[in-house]
Formats: C-alpha cells, structure tokens, sequence
C-alpha cells in the first residue's frame, strides 16, 4: 500500500472530480438528445434513419462510460497501489543513466496504457462501428495501425522528452525556456509536414486528377485570389466511411486534402463550398492563430513546470523519496489538469468562433445554400446528434453544431 501525502490526496480528488465533470456533462448531453428537431432541420432524417442515430448516440455513450471509467479506476489504483513507484524501481534497476530511465519510465507506461485501450479500439471499430455501417478497417490494418501509431508515439516521445531532459541535466536554470523553444520547433514542423510525412505512414494520398471537380475548385481559388497548387485525394474509405476535408501546412507547404468518401457523397458543387470555408480559414490565418494559442500554452506550461520538477514533494505524492525528471513531470501533468481543462474551453471557444468566420467567407462568396447541403448531407452520413446539450458543446465541440451553423450563415446571407 502506498504511503499517502497532502498532494497524493490533491491529485487524485483532482482526477475524480475531472472524471465526475464529464460524466455530468455527458449525462445532460444524453438527456439533451432526447429534444425536439428544429424546425430548420426537420426532415433530416427519416423515421428509420433518426432510429438508428439515436441507437447509435446512445451506445457510444454507454461505451463512453464503461471505458473512461475503466481509465479512472486504473490510474486510481497506480495510485493506491504505488504502481508508479514500482515502475520507477523497475526502470532504475534495468537501466542507469537518468535520462534512459525516464525513456524506459514513460515506454512501459505508455505501452500498459496502450494494452489497456487496445480491447476498447477493437470493440469500437469491429463492433460498434461495424453495426452502424462504417467500419471498412480490416484486422490486419488495425493491427498494422496500432503498431505504427505506438512505434511513431515512442520514437517522436522519447526523442522529445530525451532531448528536453538533457537540457535540464545540463541547464536546469534555464530549462523551461528551452524546453519550450524546442516544443515550439517541434509543433511548427509538424503542422508544415504532417501531411507529407506522418499521413503516408497510414493513408495513400494522390494528386486529384484533371477533371470538372479540379476545375471548380481551381476556379474558385482564382476568384478570391487564393493560390493553390496542391489538392490531394486520401484514401480515408479503407477504413471508414465517414468524410472530411481539410487544409494543411503553412506557407508554400500547404495543402488541401479531400477524403475520397467526401468526393463520393458530395457534389462538385457541395465539396468546392467545403473548400470555400477552408480557404475562409487560410484567409482568416485561423492555423497560424491555433498555432500561436498552442504555443503560448506550452509557454505557461513549461514555465510552471520549470518550478516543479525539483520538488521532493511532488515526487513522494506518487510514492518516490525524491524528485526525479519522470515522476515529477507525471505528477506536474496531473495537477496541470484543471489549467488544461480551462485552456481547453477557451481554445474551443476560439475554434467555434474561426468556423463562424469561415463560414462566412463562404456564405459571402456565395456558398451558401451549397455548404448547408453539405454540412447537412455529412450529419446524416455520420449520424451525429442534432440536439447536443450547451454545455457539453462548449466544454468539447471545436465546431459550432450544425443548427448553429445553419441559423448563422442564414443570417450572413
């Protein structure tokens, strides 16, 4: 049994009252769906259809439950049973060298955690997702997937946490501010080259052909004066059927990408409004915007991290007699939780509130009508729930809901 301080008792009142918010949010989101249809989006569905997504919001909420409960007990019980201290013995004994310790610290965590979710992703994907009709994954490719992402997670992880705790071995001084010169180097090249280097690991993306659909979009682009070169088509259909869009990149390395699922629901005329609202965001500098917000909050964070990491205190919360590099950033992301959550609300606050923006762009260029149709077409492909609670939209939604969007760009045009 774990020896018990003040902080151990902080930290994990911290994680159950974060596990008893979302279950009030979710509970009022599910007693939400049970509203009245809008007026403007009745007829969306047919009687059929708005059963089958109301069955399928309900059993992702049940399973919402039983996993993110799951989750909780088991990081209580680390807790309780001084699990992270035992892992840290473990790490101490196979490896020397503080740095590799941390490296195999986080490596064992991360891959108990990964066993833990992998019953849940299967469940998921070959049950629920399979159900409903959008599952197009096949064991082979999920396994590759799972083994992919946790191999590309450990190499990116641990170069960056390596390189971070060397710097403060090195210069614990001025830790914090390198630490977050480096995070900030490390979030602007994956926002340039996500899509040319991490995407082909899992999705086939091809140039989209010479076509009416090139051409719409081609001349679109031109009429606002936005340069574009690079529009691919990703094979999303090999493993789901639900669609998207989106841009990429910054600079001269930017991209549009269309799922081939959205080319084969949607119109020309629908995907060159989709579009529209992308170029909206492009035109608004909204990535460049998100991309400051992210950085700024690695600022506060890696400055109030630079305070803890020496704390003995902190440490003997999770069991440890003194402060090391990986038990102290554990518990400093713990504690951050409640900052985090905060943070989060307001960056989707700020998120919300670019979508109307792009929106509007498009609405003013004419795309009115033609990004409703499309808006409405993907809910009912995805069956997502027309009538989520205020409340949980404001705490998760990075989009405004489709009656919000609908109401706004009406009232634009």
């Amino acid at each position: 049994m774990a020896h018990f301080t003040l902080l151990t008792f902080i930290i994990i009142g911290i994680i159950i009252l974060d596990y008893a918010v979302e279950r009030i949010l979710a509970y009022w989101n599910a007693q939400s769906a049970n509203d009245q249809i809008p007026d403007e989006l009745s007829g969306l569905f047919n009687e059929e259809e708005y059963a089958k997504q109301q069955s399928y919001f309900r059993t992702n909420q049940r399973f919402e439950i039983i996993t993110s409960s799951i989750s909780t007990i088991a990081i209580l019980l680390m807790f309780l049973l001084g699990g992270f201290a035992l892992v840290n013995t473990w790490a101490n004994d196979w490896v020397t060298h503080p740095v590799f310790v941390s490296l195999l610290f986080f490596a064992i965590l991360y891959v108990a955690s990964t066993l833990l979710g992998l019953p849940a992703d299967y469940y998921r994907q070959f049950v629920i997702e399979e159900k409903f009709g959008f599952n197009k994954s096949t064991r082979s490719l999920f396994a590759a997937d799972q083994v992919k992402s946790l191999l590309l997670s450990m190499i990116l992880g641990g170069v960056l946490i390596g390189l971070i705790e060397l710097i403060y071995l090195a210069l614990p001084t001025y830790f914090w501010l390198l630490a977050f010169l480096i995070i900030a180097a490390f979030s602007i090249f994956l926002n340039m080259f996500y899509t040319s280097l991490i995407v082909p690991l899992f999705n086939k993306q091809t140039p989209l052909e010479e076509g009416d659909l090139r051409t719409a979009i081609e001349q679109f682009a031109h009429s606002v004066g936005f340069q574009l070169n690079n529009i691919y088509v990703m094979n999303a259909s090999k493993r789901s059927t639900k669609a998207n869009a989106y841009f990429s990149g910054l600079g001269p390395k930017k991209r549009v990408v269309l799922f081939d699922t959205l080319i084969n629901d949607l119109t020309n005329e629908e995907i060159v409004a989709v579009l529209a609202h992308e170029i909206g965001h492009y035109k608004h500098r909204h990535t460049l915007q998100m991309l400051l917000i992210s950085l700024l909050n690695t600022f506060i964070m890696t400055a109030l991290l630079g305070l803890f990491l020496s704390s003995d205190d902190l440490a003997q919360a999770f069991n440890v007699p003194q402060a090391n590099f990986h038990i102290n950033l554990l518990a400093f992301g713990l504690l951050y939780t409640p900052i985090s959550v905060l943070i989060g609300w307001g960056v989707n606050a700020f998120s919300r509130h670019n979508e109307y923006q792009a929106d509007a762009f498009a609405a003013n260029h004419g795309q009115t009508e033609p990004l409703i149709s499309a808006l409405k077409k993907l809910s009912v492909k995805s069956l997502s729930n027309l009538t989520p609670h205020p409340a949980f939209v404001s705490f998760y939604y990075s989009h405004p809901t489709l009656l919000q969007r609908i109401r706004a760009m009406r009232k634009q045009k």
